[in-house]
């Protein structure tokens, strides 16, 4: 049970931090113990814990403010255990250095400071900056659903608290269906873009074999020009030694492939007639043997 003084200071404490609160905490005594405050401190910038959430509490002793109180951090942060009392100058591990001039502000900035800091002390923990940044994304949700003494004494932060995660999951929603909107729009206009670079083609196409199609054939004698006709003429016999080249190389490609074609039958029925003289040659020879092993099986009786 508190004191008569402890009560009239930590009252006195309460209306101050409401009038002037200090930077990036809130803090307020529980309305059945005066003794037992609960704080919050909004990670700052330019700290792993930025956009963090973290609940404590400072619990003071019936003497105060003549002896420190004990201070524990009950929000999952990576910088001390949970639910854990915390060796600080101003807590309750050091008595012999507590100051009676200090209050809930002193204490609670004092341990802001120490949290961004990396010095180690009894409760401390080591972990990783990105370690840290994970639990940021999971404070403010812990304390709205799993922290019970968070959710008694604020109940207007998790309010707020499950209206920002609403708000957010809407976002990351519509971000998301935003992002399939702009892949389908973007696929769209490729295919579009597609189609009418190859109906510009066809068209084109189709105008060029029009044009050709309706142009006219105009004879030498037509052209008034000098020059002109001397140009049109040496173009036009250019063509003419052209398609002449392209004919007497088809024409020496046939008689390629025909003397080819002589080649293999001459090879070929050559390849016939020494097949059947050797045939024959053999059959003589097979004859002569057997007439001759017959005289001599004649002979030998």
């Amino acid at each position: 049970m508190a004191s008569v003084a402890a009560r009239k200071r930590l009252t006195k404490e309460y209306k101050a931090i409401v009038e002037n609160p200090p930077q990036f905490i809130i803090a307020k005594p529980n309305e059945d113990n005066i003794l037992e405050w609960h704080y919050v401190i909004e990670g700052p910038p330019d700290t792993p814990y930025y956009g963090g959430q973290y609940h404590g509490t400072v619990v003071f002793p019936p003497e105060y403010p003549f002896k420190p109180p004990a201070i524990r951090m009950i929000t999952p942060n990576g910088r001390f255990e949970e639910n854990t009392r915390l060796c600080l100058s101003m807590s309750d591990y050091h008595p012999d250095s507590w100051q009676p001039s200090w209050g809930v502000a002193t204490i609670l900035t004092g341990l802001l400071s120490f949290m961004t800091g990396n010095d180690v002390t009894t409760g401390s923990i080591t972990t990783s900056d990105e370690y840290k940044k994970k639990l940021v994304a999971k404070s403010k949700l812990w304390n709205a659903k799993q922290n019970r003494r968070f959710q008694i004494i604020f109940p207007e932060l998790v309010e707020q608290n499950l209206k920002e995660i609403a708000e957010e999951e809407e976002r990351l929603k519509q971000q998301a269906t935003d992002k399939k909107k702009e892949n389908a729009s973007l696929a769209k206009l490729s295919y579009n873009s597609t189609t009418s670079i190859e109906d510009d083609l066809k068209e084109g196409a189709k105008k060029q074999l029009e044009k050709a199609a309706n142009e006219k054939v105009i004879n030498l004698d037509e052209i008034a020009d000098p020059e002109d006709r001397i140009r049109a003429e040496e173009k036009l016999e250019k063509e003419r030694n052209k398609n002449r080249n392209n004919e007497a190389k088809m024409s020496n490609s046939v008689n390629e492939k025909d003397s080819s074609k002589r080649e293999i039958n001459t090879y070929d029925k050559d390849n016939d007639k020494d097949s059947l003289k050797g045939f024959f040659n053999r059959f003589f020879s097979f004859l002569i043997i057997t007439v001759g092993i017959a005289f001599l099986l004649k002979y030998l009786k």
